[in-house]
């Protein structure tokens, strides 16, 4: 009996899921403005939705060259403009790290200001320490970042380089971000297509309600589109401009080290002197012991060997009783 029973919740139970998934395979959403497949539904930020279909059939989304997404994954990166001619130049940003040893890392920090600027750019960060050599003389060293015109890198690191005694690193990197650039692009025209859209939207509505929850749409939308050209402006200006990292070391910070002539008379007194140091530092040691440790040593044993002995003394006498008590059972026996 209790084998059919089962054999029809199971059916039930297989029936209720495909109907679940059919329904979300092919049910019918709302609207979509939004170029990264997320509905707006006219409520992308957690507004309720409106009942205002009508409105949106007449004004249907606007469509938008899907296409756009292959080519920023194309190998030249190419992106149609109106006239469907312009081509999408290659944004790469380019950055450059080097360390220099120089004489006076103080005034070539200077000069290095002066360079940014006239190459176009500015100083991010400079910092000027000192440091120590192996025998301990202190010499001062400089970090220094600046960004300079992305088209005239290689003349500003020649410009860098002028002057300098030795260069003990140099790296040059190149990050291209053409394909994320008009990725941003392509999102932020169809953030905008949804803004106007919702903005159309809204001079037709007529109760308080749709006009609140329209409002905190376009709000949420007006919010990713200030995202959106924030990071398109933030790889334009990393591509204007290439950053130039360098490391100012002093050229007597490389000096190598010399070692003077070997003179025996001098490790001798070396050595009577930390003779002597050791002779009065025992001294000290077992006058210190005699005073100081050895009283205080016998002042803390004093009250542990009497507590030992009133210990030791009532376990005696406990094992003297039980032997009476013992020898008294065997006699009445």
């Amino acid at each position: 009996m209790k084998r059919p029973i089962i054999i029809i919740i199971s059916v039930v139970v297989v029936f209720l899921l495909l109907g679940t998934i059919a329904t979300s395979m092919f049910g019918f959403g709302g609207a979509t403005f939004s170029s990264d497949n997320r509905s707006l539904g006219y409520g992308g930020g957690g507004a309720p939705e409106v009942g205002i279909a009508p409105a949106a059939q007449e004004a249907p989304a606007p469509a938008f060259d899907a296409s756009g997404s292959d080519i920023a994954k194309s190998a030249d990166a190419y992106s149609t403009s109106n006239n469907g001619q312009a081509i999408q130049e290659r944004l790469v940003i380019e950055n450059a790290d080097l360390a220099i040893v120089v004489k006076d890392p103080k005034a070539r920090m200077a000069e290095l200001n002066k360079l940014a600027n006239e190459f176009g750019g500015y100083v991010v960060s400079s910092n000027m320490y000192q440091t120590y050599t192996s025998t301990g003389k202190e010499v001062p060293e400089a970090t220094i970042v600046i960004r300079v015109d992305s088209k005239r890198l290689d003349e500003a690191l020649k410009k860098v380089k002028e002057g300098a005694v030795d260069i003990q690193y140099e790296n040059r990197s190149g990050q291209d971000v053409t394909s994320a650039y008009v990725d941003l692009q392509s999102q932020l025209k169809a953030k905008e297509a949804a803004e106007k859209k919702l903005l159309e939207i809204l001079d037709k509505a007529e109760k308080a309600e749709d006009v609140l929850a329209i409002y905190l749409q376009i709000q949420t939308v007006q919010t990713q589109i200030e995202q959106l050209k924030g990071q398109i402006k933030y790889y334009e200006e990393s591509a204007a401009l290439s950053s130039i990292s360098v490391r100012l070391i002093a050229e007597e910070g490389t000096q190598s080290i010399e070692i003077g002539p070997w003179k025996p008379e001098g490790a001798a007194k070396d050595a009577i002197e930390d003779l002597v140091r050791f002779v009065q530092n025992f001294a000290e040691f077992l006058i210190r012991f005699v005073i100081f440790t050895l009283p205080s040593l016998i002042l803390i044993a004093i009250p542990l060997f009497l507590v030992y002995l009133g210990g030791r003394a009532v376990f005696r006498r406990f094992n003297k009783s039980k032997v009476v008590v013992v020898e008294e059972k065997e006699e009445k026996k």
